[in-house]
């Protein structure tokens, strides 16, 4: 029997909160000129991008969870986006954002194949978006690796080494994780077994 395809999603919700721990505990040795210099990135500074991928996770969080629970699409949803740049430092980021990414674990282990194309309205400046579950998920996912990416590349260029991100919890490395893990309060199992 394959792995249900909404247990995959809620696994890429536990490597994104994954992937997003690690960028952070190196973030957070950054100085706080380090965190708002000027780089050459889509976004101008690490700073800028940490708190951009933060803000996009509120905007489709609340447009997912309005749906799940029953609610109209919340008309002032554009009010995640001001200030562009909420927080000034790495450890109020990082507090933020895990907390967003716990919030995309528990959407995500609620959801049940047979519910993934319902749809979701997102209120744009001009106009209700409408797209599935699925593919509004799809999209989150992407665009937090695609920022997570740059940040990652701007790490580089200082005096932290960039943790390495390319991993999806294989099986034979669990070894390699153990320590996050820890930290995190998660066990392999509580992320493999699948519970229908």
């Amino acid at each position: 029997m394959s792995e249900p395809l909404s247990h995959h999603l809620l696994t890429m919700a536990y490597n994104n909160a994954w992937a997003n721990h690690r960028l952070y505990k190196a973030c957070r040795q950054l100085s706080r000129d380090e965190l708002v210099a000027p780089r050459c990135s889509f976004f101008p500074s690490i700073k800028a991008t940490l708190n951009h991928l933060l803000t996009v996770d509120w905007f489709y969080l609340q447009a997912l969870e309005c749906e799940l629970r029953g609610e109209p699409p919340d008309a002032e949803a554009g009010r995640f986006f001001e200030p562009e740049e909420p927080f000034a430092d790495a450890q109020q980021l990082h507090r933020e954002q895990a907390q967003s990414d716990r919030r995309l674990i528990a959407y995500c282990s609620q959801l049940r194949d047979d519910s993934l194309q319902r749809h979701v309205s997102i209120v744009r400046p001009e106009r209700v978006q409408r797209d599935t579950r699925l593919r509004l998920l799809a999209h989150l996912f992407e665009h937090q690796i695609h920022h997570r990416g740059q940040v990652h590349a701007m790490l580089a260029d200082t005096r932290v080494a960039p943790p390495q991100l390319d991993e999806f919890f294989c099986e034979g490395e669990a070894s390699l994780r153990a320590q996050d893990f820890a930290e995190l309060g998660w066990s392999e199992e509580m992320i493999w077994t699948i519970s229908r």
